[in-house]
């Protein structure tokens, strides 16, 4: 515990509220993901990655036999004589690729019992994917969103990009009492498939309490052209009751109902455990099914001790 408290006053953090300081932190933790490109690009700007697209281009592809409306400047002089048919000189350009990072803040994301809130993490975890991104010279941009309202941020290269970013984690993550239209994930989800070229990488930050069908529809249709990164965030107390050494019943809430639960109880433990590895395991494959990478994030360690260049 006390090791837990040590990292947040180090990182300027109270793991319940977000500021600006503990976003920047990640800047130079650059080396803990690993953003090359697991699909081809498709994308038609360029950039620093090689496409599908064949153009001028600095990386030489093939020499093929000359067609009409072909450049003549791309005529392979030295193939064509040896030959003596005349080929053309085909390249594969460099490709720049737009990465996008949806963010859920909503609600249910605001809870934590051991180190930060899950939010707190998804924002720490937005921030370290928008550095990253940044230092590889792609262009970063995303979606985040609360129960009442959303940002939308188009992709962009520039320092200005990551800190418009990280300044909108700060804007929507306070929590709101007003009763407005509830923005669920299908919401976004939705908003994501207008939002993301072909060729695009997508990193999907929530706890997916509400994955549904529609989610299910937009990701699927999504990943058809973009790559896809689910980061499932979960705190330690979702998984597990903890353990007291007197029975004891207590009230739990997510803000709409409120119900009791008995602490303590072995038969109310093993229960509440297996429903939730259930409901886990049928999110995480729903999400596999829609071409997702799937990688838990725990809200209750620092990214550091989690992360390590897997992804």
């Amino acid at each position: 515990m006390q090791e837990i408290t040590d990292w947040l006053k180090r990182h300027h953090t109270d793991g319940v509220n977000l500021a600006l300081e503990e976003l920047l932190y990640y800047q130079s933790k650059t080396s803990m993901l690993d953003l090359t490109p697991r699909k081809t690009i498709q994308s038609k700007l360029a950039g620093t990655y090689l496409a599908k697209t064949r153009g001028r281009g600095m990386e030489f592809d093939e020499a093929r036999h000359y067609q009409p409306g072909d450049d003549i400047r791309a005529i392979d002089w030295r193939v064509t004589a040896r030959t003596g048919k005349t080929h053309t000189k085909l390249y594969r350009e460099e490709k720049e690729r737009p990465i996008f990072v949806l963010t859920d803040l909503g609600a249910s994301m605001h809870f934590g019992t051991r180190f930060v809130f899950k939010s707190v993490q998804a924002a720490h975890l937005s921030a370290l994917i928008a550095w990253s991104a940044r230092k590889r010279g792609d262009r970063i941009g995303g979606l985040i969103y609360n129960h009442s309202e959303h940002l939308e941020y188009k992709p962009m290269t520039r320092q200005k990009a990551v800190l418009s970013l990280l300044n909108g984690l700060l804007r929507l993550h306070p929590q709101k009492n007003e009763q407005t239209a509830q923005i669920t994930f299908a919401d976004a989800c939705a908003r994501m498939r207008r939002m993301a070229h072909p060729g695009s990488l997508i990193f999907l930050l929530s706890d997916f309490s509400q994955f549904d069908e529609l989610s299910r529809q937009h990701l699927f249709q999504l990943s058809r052209h973009c790559e896809l990164v689910a980061y499932p965030i979960s705190d330690p107390f979702e998984h597990e009751l903890p353990q007291v050494p007197v029975p004891q019943d207590v009230s739990i809430t997510d803000g709409n109902r409120t119900q009791s639960l008995t602490l303590g109880e072995a038969t109310t433990a093993q229960t509440y455990r297996q429903r939730h590895q259930q409901q886990l395991e049928h999110i995480h494959s729903q999400l596999k099914q829609c071409r997702c990478q799937v990688l838990p994030i725990s809200a209750g360690l620092p990214l550091e001790q989690q992360l390590g260049g897997r992804v």
